[in-house]
């Protein structure tokens, strides 16, 4: 018998079937066995051919004169009908295409120009979104090991920890924090070891709300007796309070609840400006584009806090903490770094839960409030105290019954100093409007601060009249040019990115044309 024995039936069902004798008469050219050849069939990493992939190949010294029935689980390399799967399968969105995407998916998308045009500008969108995510974890690190720090740390007190430092790293408000090390699978990391103060509000709240990069995360607490080699300084602000200066004593004696956060503090934003006023004079290009990237992240901060129906507590800058980034950010290496510019992470450290929702507060309830006649409000005062602190990051004295024109009709005057001054003396204009209606909230001050970062600049507007197809190709050429810049750096070995990429990818991925006509309308 010249035709060979059958093959065994469990490799059958592990290859696919020879073309059938009456699938020939649909191709075009001489029906050989070589219809089944590479160049007939579908590649194995086309996504639409996962299921039907065959795990071997049958040898080409098979004679194919036999008609063999397609087996139900895969599909014919030689078979008219696996293209026909391929056209009709669905096309893949931009979120899933690589650049090893198969060319017959790809074929599905390059029917026309204006498909060309919408896959591209979606794979854009997708990109930033992913490199967004990736820079996130570089930041905080992956919620992941988090969570396992969390569970490592339950139950466990100051035995477990080593002090690094017997004296605060940072000393807020409302907390000391401390520097101690904790061994973690053969390393030791460090965290901050936050110790309350008297009257702290945010005990029992702070864990109970998703992850953020400009909020104080907590992955453990316990109560009990500071070690005696802790030293507890008074807490600078308050030196006409007496009881700050006896707390110190009164925690040595009594069992205290301690806060462990992965994030260690070395200064409040306080601190910060006190100590950049010089800075302020010799570099205001630099220093007043720093102050924008802060207030952001107060803003982003802010906004996820009113999404989980919490508020924060005391919106002030000794409360709020600076965080050194993992790593020097790629785009302030050089002169900003020399100049002591480098961007840290802000986090919001005091919080309470909002029991209902806020109304906007009437100018007599917020008169009373400045005057000290009343209980400053929760969700209604955010405004208020970002506009006030643009004045006190860019050195301007001024107190909030004197901002809200109680005194005086007009806001102080803020320097023309840079291109950013303009901007920002704009949004504090428009934070600490007399009338609360009329004030721009929290979410439109966090878009006018990303226009005074990263555009649009008011003489895109300067040639060409202000329209919704101007913003959007605006969009699409950026978003094009920052993830160029990603890859020309990545190329020349500059560095990874960092927070200011972080927050720029953040813009990019998430703002419309819409937004944009909105933004630019209130700024300029």
């Amino acid at each position: 018998d010249p035709r060979p024995p059958p093959l065994p039936k469990k490799q059958l069902q592990r290859a696919e079937s020879l073309p059938e004798q009456r699938s020939f008469q649909h191709c075009q050219g001489d029906p050989t066995p070589w219809t089944s050849s590479i160049l007939y069939s579908v590649p194995s990493s086309s996504p639409q051919h996962k299921e039907g992939a065959p795990s071997s190949i049958l040898p080409r010294d098979i004679p194919s004169w036999e008609p063999k029935k397609p087996l139900t689980k895969s599909q014919s390399l030689g078979e008219p009908v696996a293209w026909s799967s391929l056209q009709n399968a669905p096309s893949p969105s931009p979120e899933e295409l690589t650049f090893g995407t198969a060319d017959g998916a790809l074929g599905q998308l390059l029917q026309s120009p204006a498909g060309v045009c919408r896959v591209v500008l979606g794979c854009h969108t997708a990109a930033l979104a992913r490199l967004s995510a990736r820079i996130q974890d570089e930041l905080m690190g992956p919620e992941e090991q988090q969570q396992l720090l969390q569970a490592e740390l339950a139950g466990k007190r100051w035995a477990a920890l080593s002090i690094l430092e017997q004296g605060p790293c940072c000393v807020s408000r409302d907390a000391w924090y401390f520097r101690v090390g904790f061994a973690f699978e053969q390393t030791q990391l460090e965290f901050a070891a936050k110790v309350p103060k008297t009257g702290c509000t945010s005990l029992g709240v702070q864990s109970s709300f998703g992850a953020h990069c400009s909020i104080q995360r907590l992955i453990g607490r316990f109560t009990d007796h500071l070690p005696p080699e802790l030293v507890l300084p008074g807490s600078p602000g308050e030196q006409n309070q007496s009881p700050s200066r006896q707390e110190p004593a009164h925690l040595a004696t009594q069992p205290v609840q301690v806060l462990i956060s992965p994030e260690v503090p070395y200064q409040t934003l306080a601190d910060f400006m006190k100590g950049s006023q010089s800075l302020h004079s010799t570099s205001p290009g630099h220093y007043e584009r720093l102050a924008c990237l802060l207030l952001l992240q107060v803003c982003l901060g802010l906004e996820h806090l009113r999404g989980q129906n919490m508020g924060q507590g005391d919106l002030c800058p000794e409360n709020l903490l600076l965080v050194q980034c993992p790593r020097p950010p790629q785009s302030q290496k050089g002169k900003e770094a020399s100049l002591g510019l480098s961007l840290p992470r802000l986090l919001i450290s005091s919080f309470f839960k909002v029991k209902d929702k806020q109304r906007p507060c009437s100018t007599s309830q917020e008169q009373d409030w400045a005057k000290g006649l009343a209980a400053p409000p929760s969700a209604a005062a955010d405004e208020l105290k970002v506009g006030m602190l643009i004045y006190q990051i860019l050195h301007v004295n001024i107190s909030l019954e004197k901002a809200l024109g109680f005194r005086s009709n007009r806001l102080p005057e803020i320097p023309s100093l840079s291109i950013y001054s303009t901007g920002l003396k704009r949004l504090a204009t428009l934070l600490l409007h007399r009338d609360p209606c009329k004030r721009v909230s929290i979410e439109q001050a966090r878009s006018i601060l990303q226009v005074l970062l990263w555009g649009p600049r008011q003489e895109l507007f300067a040639r060409t009249k202000k329209s919704l197809p101007l913003l959007q190709s605006w969009l699409e050429v950026k978003r094009a040019l920052l993830l160029l810049k990603f890859a020309e750096n990545s190329a020349g070995g500059v560095g990874s990115p960092g927070l200011e990429e972080w927050l720029c990818c953040q813009y990019f991925k998430d703002v419309t044309e819409h937004r944009l006509y909105q933004v630019t309308q209130a700024l300029y």
